[in-house]
């Protein structure tokens, strides 16, 4: 693994790991009426192309990073629709 992918892998956590307070807020307070379902579908959609994208140039980081982020705004989208 060299060094750009290492320098991926990192941009991957950083900006992966910012959506797990926003499941874990959600979660506690069972409240959702400030998120926007639109921007969480809108974010699921571009995260599914480029999870594909990063199959398709077989690239770990884009491929790991797109796809933890799609489960946890899934999540978000899932709690949204539970907690109206």
């Amino acid at each position: 693994m060299n060094y750009i992918e290492i320098l991926g892998l990192v941009a991957a956590v950083v900006t992966t790991s910012c959506f797990i307070p926003q499941v874990y807020k959600i979660s506690k307070e069972k409240s959702t009426k400030d998120i926007s379902l639109v921007m969480y579908l809108t974010m699921a959609l571009g995260l599914s192309l480029w999870l594909v994208y990063g199959i398709a140039i077989e690239s770990m980081p884009v491929t790991l990073a797109n796809g933890i982020t799609l489960v946890l705004v899934g999540w978000i989208i899932i709690l949204k629709l539970k907690y109206k």
